[in-house]
């Protein structure tokens, strides 16, 4: 699916991906058989995999009153798309670090009897020459077996977990994805209490794609950086018009709300933190403005002055720029005063999905 063709199905509209039309994913065994006596049985915990171009991540989680109680998560960079642009195909090194993070990730599942799960492969794996070689090879050394979701599964996955953030009393919210190989961006309406997804897309460019495309992020100069927008624009301005088409020509959200490390790396920044804190950074609100503020400091600033920012660090280095490119042109082209940032995505969209299949979702055992 390329990101124009398929990100225009936006016929009719839906509610958020709780009832996307897709089997049983693979890697999810079958519910143990349960007695009369015990009724069907629920998972005790519920895990979420996902393995993108740049992170493998991980959740484990049980149903909570206020949605789910997070028990165990995982988070290893491991840049599984690293020189994907270029090649096609993904290399050797990068699958080797990404099979050993993986691995850790079923050492985990197993050490708490995790009985249901969906763990999933997005941008890298759905565009590599051997993306469905190299899934095959982690599930004969992990055990895991991943599932390559398409594009529109990504955005309506990212949708579900950041939803709890939108303003309840926004009219419509922007959410924006921004991946290492992809950018999932979503236009979501409130209505009579319910969450309506009304457009989606999804753009073939994230902060490994664009950064490896302009230079490789560790010289970025005011060129480069100009130059990255301007290669994104295009990109984005399909994705606008169907908007303007959808709610006029003043296509203005309440707010945006952003689900990615580039906004949350922001969001540190922009907070003064001397270290990355996730109970600071989830939820909280930054003024657009105070967003284009951080974005042009650190375009002032050396490789050398990013990496040593607590909130950025050497992994993110060379990424941090080209995701401030891709968050400029979607604050040019969605002008909102105010951006949520949500340190959370498709695992708990993951999560919230196969807790409301049980009917656990929100509750306590």
């Amino acid at each position: 699916m390329d990101a124009t063709s398929g990100a225009g199905n936006t016929r009719g509209r839906r509610r958020f991906g709780l009832h996307g039309n897709r089997g049983r994913p693979k890697g999810r065994p079958e519910p143990e058989a349960a007695t009369a006596e015990e009724g069907p049985q629920k998972a005790a915990y519920y895990g979420a995999l996902d393995l993108g171009t740049n992170n493998c991540r991980l959740l484990i989680a049980a149903p909570a009153a206020q949605g789910f109680h997070v028990k165990d998560a995982f988070s290893r960079i491991v840049r599984l798309g690293e020189g994907l642009g270029k090649t096609g195909a993904l290399n050797a090194s990068a699958m080797e670090r990404t099979i050993d993070a993986l691995r850790v990730c079923s050492n985990k599942l197993v050490w708490h009897k995790v009985k249901k799960y969906r763990l999933i492969a997005t941008e890298a794996c759905r565009m590599a020459s051997n993306g469905a070689e190299f899934i095959a090879r982690v599930t004969g050394e992990t055990g895991l077996e991943l599932e390559i979701i398409d594009r529109e599964t990504e955005a309506k996955l990212a949708a579900t977990g950041a939803e709890p953030l939108i303003d309840p009393d926004a009219q419509s919210a922007l959410i924006f994805d921004i991946g290492g190989g992809s950018t999932e961006i979503m236009w979501v309406e409130q209505r009579e209490g319910k969450k309506e997804l009304l457009a989606w897309t999804s753009l073939a460019a994230g902060v490994v794609t664009i950064s490896e495309q302009f230079g490789g992020g560790i010289e970025v100069t005011a060129q480069s950086f100009a130059a990255m927008r301007n290669f994104l624009r295009p990109l984005l301005a399909e994705f606008v018009n169907r908007v303007q088409q959808l709610k006029g020509s003043a296509a203005l959200p309440s707010h945006l709300l952003g689900t990615s490390g580039t906004v949350t790396t922001i969001a540190g920044v922009q907070l003064g933190l001397r270290r990355y804190d996730r109970s600071k950074v989830d939820g909280c609100w930054l003024l657009s403005g105070d967003v284009g503020k951080v974005t042009a400091d650190l375009l002032g600033m050396s490789y050398e002055e990013r990496m040593m920012n607590a909130c950025i660090g050497r992994e993110r280095a060379d990424l941090v720029m080209a995701g401030c490119a891709i968050l400029e042109e979607i604050r040019l082209a969605f002008p909102a005063n105010r951006i949520r940032v949500a340190d959370r995505g498709l695992r708990e969209g993951i999560l919230t999905q196969l807790m409301m299949e049980d009917g656990t979702y929100g509750r306590t055992s």
